[in-house]
């Protein structure tokens, strides 16, 4: 098979995993409804969700680094739709909890060792580009999946976002069975591999980068859906429309930086995107119709895949011999940060509201630039290679 092809099916299965990641949010309304619990005791479903990922992303990396990945990352997608199924038959929000955080450890696969797989199969001149294509998965899920969440959530209830996740993933796992080739198998990183990893400040800090943005981005945007019921006075198509919009940017984003990160240099998309999303943070609070609050948005979407993707292609030329380790850990990172940014938020929707969400957003992803620039000027290749 083609390396085109195999690049769609990836991007396809990072389209379902990232759908499944986003369900929670998107249907959030129905959910605390349905189940009868509060706005702050729903979003914990993201956060557990969040910290089985982040726990799963290195821990499954070294378990089943030895895997085939056409073998894994077809294991991975029809573990997401059996799990996603299940939820979706689940009566109530005591067992949906734990179901809910199985199902997502295959987004604690899927998405690194895509990532991994892709890093052995591209030639390195279109690394980055690649990997930005894979990636780009994300964005299509922001623009499809995040609205589509929210309308049927609203409409015929969560259940069924959740039961379309499951035929989502289904439809991905045929796909990378059919066009990833056999014997794609990344060198495995011995656990003596893994201690110089994380005892390597310079990517350890990359990595802390990745949290920090993820926790600025998720405590605000865990809480979405409900801020714009509460503050904006939104109805489901208004709601589903502002999720719509916001996708569609975050996938410009992704594409804009499809074609210009191998000229830029990943280190510079990566701080363009966290001071575009730091903009939106800044200015949110004055927005208070659906209309500013659509523009408010703009920079944010831009820059939230775009980034995660800049990142993705940073940390592997920062360590191309580590980088399957690299990217598990910043999925890992990635997931942290979820669930610090979902628990924090809400804990403040429940003590103080929504209107803290986002200067509390903005301090994270501040943390974030001012980290990931100092880090740029301090890299240098013959430290990071290895």
């Amino acid at each position: 098979m083609t390396l085109r092809a195999s690049s769609r099916a990836l991007l396809a299965g990072n389209f379902a995993i990232g759908c499944g990641v986003m369900v929670t949010p998107g249907s959030l309304n129905d959910i605390v409804a349905s189940l009868q619990v509060s706005v702050a005791v729903g979003g914990q479903l993201i956060s557990v969700a969040a910290v089985a990922m982040a726990v799963g992303a290195p821990t499954l990396a070294v378990l089943f680094g030895a895997v085939d990945r056409r073998w894994l990352l077809t294991a991975a997608l029809l573990w997401y739709a059996l799990g996603h199924a299940l939820s979706a038959l689940m009566p109530n929000y005591a067992a949906l909890l734990p179901v809910r955080a199985l199902a997502v450890l295959a987004a604690a696969v899927f998405t690194p060792q895509a990532a991994a797989a892709i890093n052995v199969m591209a030639p390195a001149a279109e690394r980055g580009r690649v990997m930005t294509f894979v990636f780009m998965g994300w964005s299509l899920a922001s623009v499809l999946g995040m609205p589509l969440h929210a309308w049927i959530g609203e409409t015929f209830g969560w259940r069924w976002a959740f039961a379309l996740v499951a035929v989502l993933s289904l439809a991905a796992a045929a796909a990378v069975w059919r066009t990833v080739p056999d014997g794609v198998k990344p060198p495995p990183l011995s656990l003596r591999g893994w201690g110089q990893v994380m005892r390597n400040p310079l990517l350890m800090g990359l990595v802390a980068v990745t949290v920090l943005s993820s926790s600025g981005q998720f405590t605000l945007f865990s809480y979405l859906a409900p801020y714009y019921r509460h503050v904006l006075g939104a109805d489901a198509e208004t709601v589903s429309f502002l999720f719509l919009w916001f996708g569609g940017f975050a996938l410009l984003g992704n594409l804009l930086l499809t074609r210009w990160i191998d000229r830029l240099g990943a280190a510079r998309c990566m701080g363009l995107g966290l001071a575009l999303m730091a903009s939106s943070m800044l200015v949110l609070p004055l927005a208070g119709s659906v209309a500013t609050v659509a523009m408010v948005l703009v920079p944010w979407a831009l820059g939230q895949f775009s980034s995660n993707s800049a990142q993705q292609a940073r940390l592997s030329a920062a360590g191309l011999a580590a980088a399957p380790a690299l990217l598990a850990l910043n999925t890992s990172a990635i997931y942290v940060g979820q669930a610090i940014g979902a628990a924090s938020g809400g804990a403040l929707v429940g003590t103080v509201g929504y209107s803290v969400l986002a200067p509390a957003a903005l301090a994270l992803m501040l943390a974030a630039l001012a980290y990931s620039v100092w880090l740029a000027n301090r890299m240098r290749p013959a430290v990071v290679a290895a």
